[in-house]
Parts: C-alpha cells; structure tokens; sequence
C-alpha cells in the first residue's frame, strides 16, 4: 500500500468533505481516505496495481471539484542518447503524482507536469541523479545563460582533455601495431611492437579517457538501465580486455598472442571522446535563438524619481516608473510614450527591418533600440511579464515539447541498446560456431587493421565482429534528429516574429491544406478609413473634402471620425462646425465656413428635398465594393459622394497569392453581410467567402471543413475568433508587438502583417523537411550499418569494417545530424523584408487617401 496527498479546490463545508471522502474510500484499490477542508488536502492510502493517481483525481473531478497542477522546468545534465531521454521520462512518469514527463536531449531539459503535494520538484530532481544525470531548477534569463555556457565549456573542456590523452596514445598504438607494414620498420622502435608497452599505452586511454563510459554504464545498470554508455563500455571493456588476458596468459584460450587488438580498444574510445567533443561544439548553436533573446535584455534603465534622473538596474524598474531613453540606448521594459517623439527599431522582437515612429500613447517594447529622438515613457510591464520575457519563456516551452513525428524515433530508441547486446551476442556466435569455418578466406582482412584473419583466430574474430556491430548500432542519430531540427525550426521562427507554442504546432502547421482567414482586424485593418471622395460638377475635391470634415469634426461616429481623420491626412485643415445637429439614422445637417451642409443617405436627401438622382450610379457602385457610401449636399444642391471602408491591410494580396502558390485552399470567414464580404475577398483575391457566420458558428465551419478530411489554421486575432482558433489544427493569433502570450492559439504572430502566415507555414515545412532528412539519414545508417558491421559482406569481399573504423563512422552520424539541423540557419523566408519596403505600425500615419 502507499499514502499519497493530492491538493482540492473548490470544497466549501464538512458536506464536500464527506462526499470527497465517500467517492475515494468507494473507488477500487483505495482502503482509507482522509480530507481537510483547511489545507485542502486529501491523504490516500491505497494500492498502485490497482489504480493511478490519476484516477483518484479524476474521481474527484467528477464531484466537481478542481484538482490543481503544477508545472517544473528542469536543467537535466549527462544525458548522451535518446536512450538517456527514454530513462528519464519513463522514471520520472513513473513517480505517483506525475501527469507527464516531456524530456528534450539538444536543449537539456525536462517539462514536468504533476499534483503538488502528491509529489515535490525535490523529489522529482532526487530521482534524475539517482539515475546519474546533473538535475536543477532552470534558471531564468541572464543567470540560465550563464549556467548553459559554463556547462557547455565545461564539458568541451573535459571533452578536449579526454582527447589530449586518447589521441596521442591512441596513433603510438597504432603505430606499435602497424610496425612491420610499409616503411614504419625504418622508422619505428622496434619496442613499439612489444605487447606489454602496448598495453601500458592503452591502459590510460581506456581508463582514463574511456572512463566516462565505465563509470556512466555502472550507475545506470545499478538500477536496471541501459544507454548507450553501456554499448562504449561493452567493445572497449571486450577488445581492452581480451587484448589484456591474451598479452599476459596467451594460453587462456582466448586467441592467444595474435589476438592482442590493442588498437582496436583506444582507436575505437578517441574516437568514441572525437564524437563527443564535436556533439558538445555543436549542440548549443540549435539554442542560438534563445541565447539571442536573452543577450537583448538590457541592462540598467534611467528613471525619474524624485524630480531626479537615477540610474538602476533594469530588474529593479517598477509599473508606473518614468523612464528616460537617449537616441542609441536600449529601452528597458514595456511601457507607453507619455513626452517626446522619436523612431524605435523593432527588429530583434518583430522581425521589421524598418524603424517605426512613436509619438505620445504609443507602446514601446522592451529590448528594441531607440533610434532618433529622446522620449519618456511610463513602465507597464517590468520582469517576467514583459514581451520579451513571455517571447523567451514560449520559446522555451515549445522547446521542451515533443512532435508526434518524434514518438517512434524515441520508442526505438528507448528499447534499441538491450536489442543490440543480444543482436551482438548473436554475431559472435554465429562467427564463432558457423561462420568462421564456412567463410573464412585467407586473403580476408578488416578494414584499418593491420591482423590477418588467420592470426586472430575465431575467438578473436567473432569478438571484434561483435564489437564493430556494438559500436556502429549507437542510436545518437536518431534522438537528436527530430529535437534539434525543432529547436532550431523554433528559433528561426521567433527571429522572424513568429511564435509556436510547441514541437506539435511545428509538425501540424506544415501539413496544412486550408487556411482561413478571420475579416475584421485581420484581413482588414478592423476600423473604417476614407477611400473615395467624388464631388459632383461645379465642386472640388479637396472643397467637398474640407466642408465634409468640418461638418463631422464634432461628430461621435466612427464614420465622421474616418472623414476627419482622411482630410487631415491630406493636409487640410478642417475647421469648426458653427452649428451642428445629428439626425437619427439618416446622417447630420452642419454649419461651416458659412455654408449649409448635409451628409447621410438617401433618406436624408429625400427629406431635405435635394436632387441626388446624378450620383445614384457612382454611390451604388461604390455600395457593390463593400463601402459605405455617404451623400453630400452643400447649400442645398448634391455636392457629391463620400465613401468609407474598413480597408485591407497593407500586403495582403502579397500574402494570399503566396499561399495559394504553396498549394494552400485560402476561406475569408466573417459575420459581414456576403456583398461586403465578397467584395472584400475580391480586393484580397480570395475565391471562397463564408458569409454572415456569428462568431460561436465560426468553430462549426471550422469543423466542417475537418470533417471533410483537410487539415486547417485558423487566422484570428484571438479574442472574438477563440473559439475557432482552438477548433482549428493550427490556430494562428496576430499579435500587436507586446501582445504576445495570448492564450488561444498554438502559432502567435507578432506583427500584424499577414506575410507572416506565409513565414509561418514556410518555417514550419522547412524544419519538417530537416527533420524528415536526420530521420532518413538515421535510419539508413543504422539498416546498413548493423549488417555491414556484423559481417554480411565479408563472404563476398573478404573485407570487414574494423571497431575503430565503426567508432568513427557512429561519431559522424551524430555530427552529421546536427550540422544538417545548422543549415536552417541559412533558411529566407520569401517574404524576407527589405530595406525601404512600406509597412504599417504604431505610431504611423495613415496613407494618404488622396492617393488611394
């Protein structure tokens, strides 16, 4: 039986205690059970082969109360293979309490959900170093930066210095046992050859250089586990120690003086040490992105207080600070411009190479650099709230998640090394029974080794099969294919302003058939602006322009506010309205620069008597684009029309006619009415328009369109459209720069710019594609490697691959691995921004509608 303690939320009197502890005591396998209604706890004996904790939980779900999760983030050092990874999570998942174990081997790192109180992060790290590896808490920002770069060159350092005594051992070795080939009798000690100066070599670079493997394998199989330590320790242990019985008792029976591989044994361990110190020189560049992010923050901040300018550390900055930004420093935190105007370079957020203006009510981001003026601003979001710091933690989490692609890589993985030992038993035997004396040739030899066949004996020559089938089956590839192909497929989004919020998000995202788009705020700019002004005969633009904008200069509708906002825009200045009157539902009657003026609809004219008949063509067809087309009349005669639309964003088209290239289905959803919506899509060069549809439908159309088999995103803003973000395979959430840890949605754009949907889906199939590529490379290596190594062409070639030469094939795979992930590094998106090119942001104004 075990005692366990899970935390309840939502109890409220002796009533929901009995009834917890009625349901608990009730269910299977559970022989006692006690609740607090102060702590709110519930203690649980019970018995584990007879149910979960999980099951406990959810028994007490069903009663309607709330069971809270916790969640951990560790550092996990040590770790060499995904059979290292496999360990990990299958211990820690084991744990009572534990909900799930995500554990990353590019990144070091583990994502553990789990019950408090039924488990502690104490307990969770205590089992990780039980089974060998480093485990800690992981640090935030700067201190975690520091901490992964001590590591990392710790470990290169250790790493290099196994080398130092591997290599140059190793090449006096393999001279020794070269001696009489060649021209090295000239050159050569005859000593060199000496079998007992042989083993005096060898012995430090097993033990010493090698002793890593040993010492890892020991504490592993301690407790009933296998990594492939275990497969290095196997052929080193076997080839050291057979060379070793065979120099020192040559009649054990074992292959006798012709059996002494010493080679074997340190060729095969420097180059088992080479592979290790190029995995350490090139694991942490997939992590660059974060490394990046983090190196942005800055470091002090200028704050006013006290009617004084003080210098502070820019952890100690507080919400509500005034803070002071000179031309060329970095902006501290977020915040909102209160005094001063200047340009700020967004680029290591946002990805937007084009400096965008600020003016008073303006947000700022922090880490993105003051460009040209000073300005003061008021802190609103400081430490761990701030946009890169959110930017930094969603990286991280999606990091530490895992693909779907990845679940057979691991699971292989996982069950790979005890398979391997007894494949490898299986070659010996075979070449030691059968295959030898079946197949033997005189001209055989292995590769890099300077035995003949015949002086090695069968003994000797099954053991070193055997061997290179160990060596040559390491399963390294194969767990660092997908994970580091994903974290640099992340990091490479979040240099582009593009967010996943996991491994899954990645993989779904560019498997998608259908994208649909949400109208208001993201197809268009979510607020009407000034298209047309189109005065009748005898009136000019900018006149007709002037009088209208002075009219509904004290006007409260969004309309009015459109007109204003276009006149000023193109540079006039509109005037005070001397008298003004709303009239309900029909328009507005003003007074301005002398002059009666009216501006509504077809009713407003009818009833003021104007004759309007002359405009009604160019207001209908107006009305057909989808803008709302407002009549003018100046001193009693039709003036001309006015039209007012939520326009399109800028570069949208751009957008859509890309997705349509990378053979993406493209859906504008809206609650619009279908003429205003179509003529929309139209402006967009959409083909398919779901009209009309309420914002609790927008999800059912979602899911209709699954239902017919395709795999859809959903494009929305997050806030009236979560719903059908979540119901989508991808939602995808355009942010606003600062906004950027929104709830609904597994890809976040931070800029409002629809070119990153095409970022987006192109990264995404980019990383796929690195990842398909490591996966193929792996398994490849690993079907031809094995046979080769056991011996499957030797009948045929009387060539064998030596251990050494195994050893350094399987520290090419891994490397190999990683610098295909690197050159993600050198991925474009098409729509990489160039300098000059328009963009829209805070701050900007809007384009001129005389242009337009």
């Amino acid at each position: 039986m075990k005692q366990i303690t899970i935390p309840v939320e939502g109890m409220s009197c002796a009533a929901c205690v009995a009834r917890v502890e009625r349901a608990l005591k009730n269910t299977p396998g559970v022989t006692g059970a006690v609740v607090n209604l102060v702590t709110g706890k519930a203690g649980v004996e019970y018995d584990p082969e007879q149910v979960s904790v999980e099951k406990l939980a959810e028994t007490i779900r069903a009663l309607g109360y709330r069971v809270p999760t916790a969640e951990i983030h560790l550092t996990v050092r040590g770790m060499s293979c995904a059979a290292c990874v496999a360990r990990v999570e299958r211990t820690v998942a084991a744990l009572p309490g534990v909900l799930q174990a995500a554990v990353s081997l590019p990144a070091e790192s583990a994502r553990i959900t789990f019950y408090p109180g039924a488990v502690t992060p104490g307990r969770i790290k205590e089992e990780i170093r039980r089974l060998g590896y480093e485990a800690s808490e992981k640090a935030a920002g700067q201190e975690a930066l520091d901490r992964e770069r001590e590591a990392r060159r710790a470990e290169i350092r250790r790493q290099a210095r196994n080398m130092l005594i591997a290599w140059p051992l190793a090449i006096l070795v393999m001279l020794g046992m070269f001696r009489n080939v060649w021209i090295f009798p000239h050159l050569v000690p005859e000593f060199f050859s000496n079998t007992l100066f042989l083993w005096a070599l060898t012995t430090p670079v097993v033990l010493v250089a090698g002793g890593q493997f040993f010492v890892h394998s020991f504490n592993g199989l301690r407790r009933g586990a296998t990594d492939m330590n275990l497969l290095y320790a196997t052929g080193i242990g076997a080839a050291y120690l057979i060379a070793t019985i065979n120099t020192l008792w040559p009649e054990a029976g074992f292959g006798g003086k012709g059996a002494t591989f010493f080679e074997s044994a340190a060729l095969l361990t420097a180059f088992i040490v080479l592979g290790r110190y190029l995995e350490a020189l090139t694991r942490g560049r997939t992590s660059e992105a974060i490394r990046k992010l983090i190196n942005l923050q800055p470091k002090t901040a200028r704050v006013i207080r006290e009617e004084r300018e003080v210098e502070i550390a820019a952890d100690e900055v507080v919400p509500g600070d005034v803070v002071l930004v000179r031309p060329g420093e970095s902006i501290p935190v977020d915040g909102k411009v209160i005094e001063g105007h200047s340009a700020v370079d967004e680029s290591m957020i946002t990805g937007e190479s084009i400096p965008v203006e600020k003016k008073p009510g303006d947000e700022v981001i922090g880490a993105t650099i003051n460009r040209t003026g000073s300005f003061k601003f008021e802190a609103t979001r400081v430490g761990r709230d701030t946009a890169l710091a959110r930017i930094i933690r969603l990286v991280e989490d999606a990091q530490a998640t895992k693909a779907p692609v990845q679940k057979l890589a691991d699971f292989v993985a996982g069950h790979f090394i005890a398979g391997v030992h007894v494949l490898a038993l299986i070659v010996f035997l075979f070449w030691f029974f059968y295959g030898y004396h079946a197949f033997f040739r005189p001209d055989g030899h292995f590769i890099l080794s300077p035995y003949s066949l015949a002086e090695v004996g069968v003994f000797g020559f099954s053991l070193l099969l055997s061997v290179t089938t160990l060596v040559i089956s390491c399963p390294c590839a194969l767990g660092l294919a997908t994970p580091s192909a994903m974290m640099a497929g992340t990091g490479k989004g979040a240099e582009n302003g593009i967010l996943f919020k996991g491994a899954d998000a990645v993989e779904t995202a560019a498997a998608l058939q259908v994208i649909v788009f949400d109208k208001t705020g993201t197809i268009t700019r979510g607020e009407p602006s000034l298209t047309d002004v189109i005065p009748a005969p005898g009136f000019e633009r900018e006149e007709l322009l002037k009088l209208a904008a002075a009219a509904e200069k004290n006007s409260e509708h969004p309309l009015g506010d459109a007109v204003v906002r276009g006149a000023e825009a193109a540079g006039l200045t509109p005037g005070e309205a001397e008298d003004f009157e709303a009239v309900p539902g029909h328009g507005i009657k003003a007074r301005a620069h002398g002059r009666a003026i009216l501006l509504g609809n077809r009713r407003l004219m009818e009833k003021e008597g104007v004759p309007f008949e002359a405009l009604l063509p160019r207001a209908e067809s107006l009305e057909q684009d989808g803008k709302t087309a407002m009549l003018a009349a100046v001193d009693g005669r039709a003036a001309g029309v006015i039209a007012v639309a939520d326009t399109l964003k800028e570069n949208v088209p751009q957008a859509i006619v890309r997705l349509k290239k990378m053979g993406l289905r493209v859906i504008l959803i809206t609650g619009d009415n279908r003429r205003t919506a179509e003529a929309i899509a139209r402006q967009a060069g959409i083909d398919r328009v779901l009209a009309e549809v309420l914002p609790q439908d927008k999800a059912e159309e979602v899911r209709k369109l699954q239902n017919e088999g395709l795999r859809v995103a959903m494009v929305g803003d997050g806030i009236n459209d979560a719903p059908a973000l979540a119901a989508a395979d991808v939602g995808m959430a355009i942010g606003t720069g600062t906004d950027v840890a929104k709830e609904t949605g597994e890809v976040i754009l931070i800029k409002a710019d629809l070119r990153d949907v095409v970022t987006a889906i192109e990264v995404a199939r980019a990383t796929m594609r690195k990842v398909r590529q490591n996966l193929v490379w792996a398994f490849i290596y690993n079907s031809l490697g094995i046979p080769v190594a056991a011996g499957i062409f030797y009948p045929f070639t009387g060539l064998l691959v030596s251990p050494e030469l195994a050893a350094f094939f399987m520290a090419m795979s891994s490397v190999s691995v990683t610098l295909n992930t690197l050159l993600l590094k050198r991925f474009v998106p098409s729509f990489q921004k160039r300098p000059g090119e328009p963009r829209e942001g805070a701050g900007r104004p809007v384009p001129d509608p005389a242009t337009q």
